[in-house]
């Protein structure tokens, strides 16, 4: 399915797990998202994809969320900071029938766009309406080591016309990635007169002062 903007901005397992502070403090790669180059392709009001990566002590506001524009389908493009290796996602989203049903993860592919979306995910979940945030999908992690950047396609919901999401939430291992630096030296080419007031010799050139 084709759609004409984008704002800059198989079945997995799942687990039940309990609202508590020690898988707070796993969900943390939020902050290692390069939120301004965030990508949300048919959010219906832009940048409103970037607000659904936030604490988890927000992960229940629902003033922050996206919505599909015009249909229920939602592409993400996720840069990290550096390399994740991703082992859980969580996902809530909208009350009745616009929570999502699918979503198909990609991996290292940072202009993703809806034509791309036919190509096999790395992994894709069965979704399950989850309002409090309390189901975990166990991300392969093999299969996500070393991630730059992560797409999700959310495909479908549960029936209704459009997608809303209030929360996505990313647990794995960050490694800072350090660019080397270049270091830029000039070498004198050929020795200058001027500059040695003693003789001075090299392999090629004779210099007397």
């Amino acid at each position: 399915m084709s759609h004409g903007h984008c704002h800059s901005c198989g079945e997995g397992n799942h687990s039940h797990s309990h609202d508590d502070p020690e898988l707070g403090v796993q969900y943390m790669l939020y902050q290692k998202i390069d939120l301004q180059r965030v990508q949300c392709y048919n959010e219906a009001v832009e940048g409103s994809g970037q607000t659904v990566f936030k604490p988890w002590d927000e992960r229940k506001d629902r003033s922050k969320y996206v919505e599909s524009d015009t249909d229920e389908e939602l592409l993400f493009n996720i840069p990290f900071t550096g390399s994740v290796k991703l082992k859980g996602i969580i996902i809530i989203g909208g009350e009745d029938n616009s929570h999502p049903s699918k979503v198909r993860m990609f991996k290292n592919r940072p202009t993703m766009t809806f034509d791309d979306t036919a190509l096999e995910a790395e992994q894709e979940f069965n979704l399950h309406p989850d309002p409090d945030g309390v189901l975990e999908y166990s991300v392969k992690v093999a299969r996500f080591n070393n991630v730059n950047s992560l797409s999700l396609h959310f495909p479908a919901n549960f029936g209704d016309d459009i997608t809303k999401i209030y929360y996505i939430g990313l647990k794995g291992d960050f490694t800072q990635v350090n660019r080397q630096e270049v270091v830029i030296c000039n070498y004198e080419a050929k020795p200058n007169p001027a500059d040695h007031k003693s003789s001075s010799v090299d392999s090629v050139h004779h210099f007397i002062s």
